[in-house]
């Protein structure tokens, strides 16, 4: 007997549906949650939103946020470089990518922090490593599971969580959203909650295959329900949003949109977490890279009109990062390698906008990379303290200076 109900088990063409015993891990976890909530009781945090936005493959920083009046710049990148005319001042000698125009909008609004020089001592240049550095908020690899997991594990057992409470946009569960206690749901779109709980002979299955022979059960069973109750509610809801702006269609739009959707229907949820890859570039980097900015100011850029036209803008902080940035000096295939520190943004209507961080040093790198002077488990506890509501210490695992960065 299989372990799981798996999607294709419940999907079948025509709408068959096969027979199960057991629910899915998924919903046994977050009905396991919610039982503990309402065992426990729990009190409701501000209404503030998380959006996570992670740029994988490593995004080239310093073609990102240029230091365009350095001549080392111009030394270092002689064909990859962006032209001083090209480039989009901000301020002190630094200027977005002719590519962000979206994005230096919103940063003349002073709704964009542009934090420099972000990373963690002794970088790893392995995309799968630093990934989960950056994932797991742990660069020793010292603790288990992801950092929003572990966020979502403290309200857990203190009784204030729900089953929605986080969100991934994914195809596979990424480890920052990897728990202990708790389960976060991880759907490839927002289609998909149609199709796991909008089918209605699906979820009458789901609910008449819990045992009721014994008390146990019972309380499982009930559970269940709960969870089941809860995703049921977040599908029947988002039919009720459409986005009203133009995201675009490639993959930061698509993203964007769905959590404008999301954001706008869920008033339960409070982090959303997706990402969108690509920044690999090790060749051919110039045309590949000012497409992906695009689609990313432009997907950023609409989503913050969207948020706005709905009065829920001084709800929601958006957090980019990228595993690593790449190496100061160009390759011989008009690209660049995998490098160390970078730039992550802040986004959002209660940010205090500006430049933060060190200026990027190209005469003092470090084996070619640039020197991280903040480290990327401050911008989380600024996230976590100053917006969630948390408890960074015990989710980083030590004490992390928040950033002054919120209003």
């Amino acid at each position: 007997m299989s372990e799981n109900i798996t999607r294709r088990d419940l999907m079948k063409a025509g709408g068959m549906i096969a027979v199960g015993l057991v629910a899915p891990r998924w919903l046994g976890a977050i009905a396991h949650a919610d039982m503990i909530q309402g065992a426990q009781g729990g009190k409701i945090d501000p209404n503030c939103v998380l959006v996570v936005c992670q740029l994988s493959g490593g995004n080239d920083g310093l073609n990102t946020v240029i230091p365009y009046r350095d001549p080392r710049y111009r030394e270092l990148r002689p064909e990859v470089g962006i032209p001083e005319a090209n480039v989009l001042d901000l301020a002190e000698g630094l200027g977005f990518h002719p590519s962000l125009e979206a994005l230096r909008g919103l940063y003349q609004k002073g709704q964009v922090a542009v934090i420099q020089g972000v990373g963690y001592p002794n970088p790893n240049r392995s995309h799968f490593k630093s990934m989960d550095i950056w994932q797991s908020a742990s660069p020793d690899n010292k603790l288990k599971h992801g950092w929003v997991g572990r966020h979502v594990d403290t309200r857990v057992l203190t009784g204030n969580s729900n089953p929605v409470y986080a969100i991934g946009l994914s195809t596979e569960r990424p480890l920052a959203l990897r728990a202990e206690a708790a389960a976060i749901p991880c759907f490839a779109s927002l289609a998909d909650i149609q199709s796991m709980v909008g089918n209605p002979d699906a979820e009458h299955l789901l609910r008449q295959i819990q045992g009721a022979s014994s008390a146990d059960e019972k309380v499982v069973q009930q559970a269940n329900k709960s969870a089941l109750d809860a995703m049921a509610e977040l599908q029947s809801k988002l039919s009720q949003h459409e986005p009203k702006q133009d995201y675009g269609k490639d993959k930061f739009g698509t993203g964007f949109r769905q959590v404008a959707q999301l954001v706008a229907t869920s008033p339960q949820t409070r982090v959303i977490y997706f990402s969108a890859g690509g920044f690999d570039t090790h060749a051919n980097q110039p045309d590949q890279h000012a497409a992906l900015l695009k689609g990313f100011s432009d997907g950023v850029a609409a989503f913050q009109r969207e948020m706005e036209a709905l009065g829920l803008d001084k709800r929601v902080l958006v957090m980019v990062f990228s595993e690593f940035g790449r190496r100061a000096y160009e390759n011989a295939s008009n690209g660049t390698d995998h490098g160390a520190a970078g730039p992550m943004f802040l986004i959002g209507s209660r940010v205090k906008g500006g430049l933060y961080g060190p200026m990027p040093d190209l005469n003092n790198l470090e084996n070619g990379d640039l020197r991280f002077g903040v480290d990327f488990r401050e911008v989380y506890a600024t996230a976590l303290d100053g917006w969630l509501g948390g408890d960074s210490a015990k989710v980083l695992g030590g004490a992390f200076r928040p950033l002054n960065l919120l209003s």
